[in-house]
């Protein structure tokens, strides 16, 4: 069953996982699906109606971070790269919505990343890699009415990427470790080189006062 959606694809580094035709429709649609919960979950917050601003909001977000990811400042040989500021774009969904709709928007974003640019070496990875580090983003939610929030939760957005980023490296990449590196510790390294370097960067960017004003404001925006 599961052939019927990815495949194996000889290449340099052995064999690797594509999605088929049909993976590809499936995820499309599990895309959709997952925006389509998000907007209904962001709709019932405080009993509010189901709004399409908040769908159109965190699409726009997605679409962002989607475009900002294919502008690297530098990608790591073996995946990984920092990019302008890609995750700082859906972090602001749960910054906006609370953490059901950003997990939610983020998981989305991590299944149309699978589409656009999948880089899969055993099936479960798949899970890791695109479901739950790109889904932990959306941990940004939790500090929405925090003082300082976007920065916490942005902070707590990629932390959580950079848990499951290590779990996947030590499970599924230990044989590419640096000679005398066992694979944990390889993988604790190479993760933090561009997950906390696109971090360090972003964060420079929001303590800029016209930025963080103009976020501040399209948050207003959104939240009508």
């Amino acid at each position: 069953m599961l052939e019927f959606f990815i495949k194996p694809v000889m290449s340099e580094g052995g064999v690797s996982y594509m999605p088929t035709a049909a993976g590809y429709a499936a995820l499309i649609a599990l895309m959709a699906v997952v925006l389509v919960i998000a907007s209904l979950v962001a709709g019932k917050n405080e009993h509010r109606q189901i709004s399409t601003r908040h769908l159109t909001f965190c699409a726009a977000a997605i679409a962002l971070a989607v475009v900002t990811s294919n502008i690297k400042i530098f990608h790591l040989p073996t995946g990984g790269s920092v990019t302008l500021f890609s995750m700082l774009f859906i972090t602001l969904t749960g910054y906006w919505y609370g953490p059901k709709t950003g997990i939610l928007a983020a998981i989305a974003y991590g299944i149309l990343q699978m589409v656009i640019d999948p880089y899969i070496l055993y099936p479960l990875q798949v899970l890791v890699d695109y479901i739950l580090a790109f889904g932990a983003l959306g941990l940004s939610g939790f500090f929405t009415q925090s003082k300082h929030g976007l920065i916490k939760g942005y902070l707590a957005g990629i932390c959580g990427r950079y848990v499951f980023a290590v779990l996947s490296g030590w499970l599924f990449f230990g044989s590419m470790a640096w000679e005398g590196w066992g694979a944990l510790p390889y993988s604790m390294v190479y993760n933090a080189v561009y997950i906390f370097s696109e971090g360090a960067l972003t964060m420079i960017l929001l303590a800029v006062p016209s930025v963080s004003k103009g976020l501040a404001r399209v948050r207003q925006i959104a939240e009508i």
